[in-house]
């Protein structure tokens, strides 16, 4: 079908000739550069015009020999299957690729998450030390303050006791010295 009209080829059966396969290589060539074929890389337009090419040539040559057509017949069938197996793999590499990308993207997402919930959890867990040490700081400040009015307390017992002492040290020696006197 071209333009919604319905064209019909009939297969020649006379032998090519030197100039019949030129004319396939200069309307290959021309058709290449009409439907803009890529020259490199996976190009399906060139893959279908060499594939039309090799099929003309296989006619060609099996109307000269019908078994070397056969068998050209078959390497085409064999590289297509090749050709077709290789495509499949690379599909199948495609989407294991892509399988994999994905899982290293939510494992690395998983990490980031994690990586915040400890981060949060440090800080969590330093504001409990900070505040645990500033209640150190104050027991042992209130600590040291009760020691020091226990101390004081203690000094003005002792010094009141010296003194109570002293005291009745004095009455004492008063007493033995005036019964001394007395005698």
């Amino acid at each position: 079908m071209e333009k919604q009209q319905l064209w019909i080829q009939c297969v020649s059966s006379t032998p090519a000739k030197r100039e019949d396969v030129i004319l396939l290589q200069e309307n290959l060539d021309k058709k290449l550069q009409q439907r803009q074929a890529r020259e490199t890389g996976i190009c399906p337009i060139r893959e279908e015009l060499y594939a039309q090419c090799f099929d003309e040539l296989i006619r060609q040559i099996t109307i000269n020999c019908a078994e070397r057509g056969l068998l050209l017949v078959r390497v085409r069938d064999e590289i297509r299957q090749t050709i077709q197996a290789y495509q499949t793999l690379y599909e199948s590499s495609i989407a294991f690729g892509m399988r994999k990308a994905l899982q290293a993207e939510q494992r690395k997402t998983d990490y980031n998450n994690k990586i915040k919930q400890l981060e949060t959890e440090c800080q969590d867990l330093s504001k409990q030390v900070e505040k645990i040490e500033s209640t150190i700081e104050d027991m042992q400040r209130q600590d040291q303050e009760q020691q020091e009015h226990e101390e004081a307390k203690h000094k003005d017992q002792v010094n009141f006791l010296k003194n109570a002492n002293k005291v009745y040290k004095e009455e004492l020696e008063k007493f033995l010295t005036g019964a001394n006197v007395k005698k």
